[in-house]
């Protein structure tokens, strides 16, 4: 969150194209969600403690590399870095609170605050990320990471006790391999696509099927499929495919996917709505995402109480038709659109419908797992996430930047208009991306309804929080 709202002013700065911004966030994403499941494995037997303070230096590390950033490939470079160490630090981080605290009522309480801190974050990031922006630099939203973690691993070295699983120590390198390049490859078709459609850039004509583009896309697919393979066959795989091939965890981990999808590049567009289009400036655009974490974080004490009682269909369907809703109002957006009447009643619809979602879907992916794969299916919810998002913000951002190209080709008769033009361009091509971000949401609801079919009596009795 606290990217999203510098994006602007680095894109700004670093001269970044509208078809490759998407990467400040996906280079992130793409490296965390592709590596969770093996910095998972490399916590549990390289000792959670090395991992989380590795984990931390090297995330302040790749933080202090993007703040210092002169071009577009090195912060994009750092932001993959932040997220290979995240991949690390995440799972470590989990993993301690459960070791750590072995009685249920201590245990429960822990991932509580752990759970608070991290929606609570989530929002004073908002802040933060505009008053940083905004009062000093950009630059600053990547650097604020240094001394918190840097902090963060000199109060692990005395306070946190080691620990190590045993077992098989075999980590699926291959797998994590073919599955990263894979994603990568997915991601980069979809730039290669949309450079077709960015205006003023005649050097880089190249579309659907233009031999680059073609040619990642393929790619894509071989290096999935033969992570599918690989993954049948392999004694020890990141992924066990037993996991998701259950109806239950394999449809809450596609509502993740496609949720992700549509979540990420509603808060990219909006940003740049909110400070391209309306002139808000980075702190003003923090405060407006606001009241989308406050509904969030306040409905989900009310949904973890009603889960027991009902199930999670009850909750998923009607949150997943308000979420759908939420997003179509968006596309009413125009250029002087008052942010109270079309903007809020959107965000609050989403976050209200979303935190119906978020935690029975959490549960749900743990109905019929057995120990020893708890920690891996708990995960594939984070990956799945993360992934859908990745993949979402670069088919969204291409479908963004073709709709705004061909409305400037189908508007602009004047020379004199073209101000006027590209600003009502910018709104259309923020219409197509929610109308599709919408559509996204919509395949999740289907799958609420027709895929998931836990009851109540399936749900654990204390539903996961870290997802959401």
């Amino acid at each position: 969150s606290i990217v999203n709202i510098a994006l602007p002013s680095a894109q700004a700065d670093l001269g970044i194209s509208d078809a490759d911004r998407q990467w400040v966030v996906t280079a992130y994403t793409l490296a965390f969600g592709g590596l969770l499941l093996l910095g998972g494995r490399i916590a549990d037997f390289m000792g959670r403690k090395r991992t989380f303070i590795v984990g931390l230096l090297g995330f302040a590390g790749a933080s202090a590399l993007g703040g210092i950033a002169s071009t577009a490939a090195l912060l994009f470079a750092a932001r993959g870095l932040q997220g290979a160490f995240a991949a690390l630090l995440a799972p470590a981080a989990l993993s301690l609170i459960t070791v750590m605290f072995t009685l249920p009522k201590e245990r429960a309480r822990a991932f509580g605050v752990f759970g608070a801190i991290s929606g609570g974050g989530a929002a004073i990031g908002l802040i933060v990320g505009g008053v940083l922006t905004e009062y000093a630099s950009w630059r600053w939203c990547l650097g604020v990471n240094v001394p918190i973690a840097l902090g963060a691993a000199a109060a692990a070295v005395p306070i946190v006790h080691e620990s190590k699983a045993y077992g098989d120590t075999r980590y699926d390198i291959l797998g994590a391999v073919l599955a990263t390049l894979g994603l990568v490859s997915l991601v980069y078709g979809f730039t290669e696509a949309a450079k077709q459609r960015n205006p003023g850039e005649s050097t880089e004509v190249l579309g659907w099927t233009a031999g680059s583009t073609l040619f990642f896309l393929i790619a894509a697919g071989v290096l999935l499929a033969a992570f599918v393979a690989w993954e049948l066959r392999a004694k020890n795989p990141l992924l066990p495919l037993r996991i998701i091939l259950d109806r239950n965890r394999g449809g809450s981990y596609l509502v993740f996917l496609l949720v992700g999808a549509g979540l990420f590049a509603m808060f990219l567009f909006l940003t740049y709505y909110f400070q391209i289009t309306l002139g808000y400036s980075p702190l003003k655009s923090g405060f407006a995402f606001l009241p989308f974490s406050g509904g969030i974080i306040v409905t989900a004490g009310i949904v973890a109480q009603l889960l027991p009682r009902v199930g999670p269909k009850p909750l998923m369907v009607p949150g997943m038709v308000m979420a759908v809703v939420g997003m179509l109002l968006l596309t009413r957006i125009t250029p002087d659109t008052a942010y109270w009447s079309h903007v809020l009643p959107a965000l609050l619809l989403m976050s209200v419908g979303l935190a119906g979602v978020f935690i029975p879907a959490s549960s749900t992916a743990l109905v019929g797992v057995g120990d020893h794969d708890a920690g891996v299916a708990s995960a594939v919810l984070n990956t799945a996430q993360q992934v859908g998002g990745s993949l979402g913000l670069a088919l969204l951002n291409t479908l963004y930047a073709g709709a705004v190209t061909n409305y400037v080709s189908d508007n602009l008769t004047n020379p004199a208009d073209t101000e006027r033009v590209t600003r009502l361009a910018f709104v259309h091509g923020y219409h197509v991306s929610f109308f599709w971000g919408a559509a996204l949401l919509f395949l999740a609801l289907l799958v609420s309804t027709f895929v998931v079919h836990a009851k109540k009596e399936d749900v654990p009795s204390s539903p996961s929080m870290a997802a959401a």
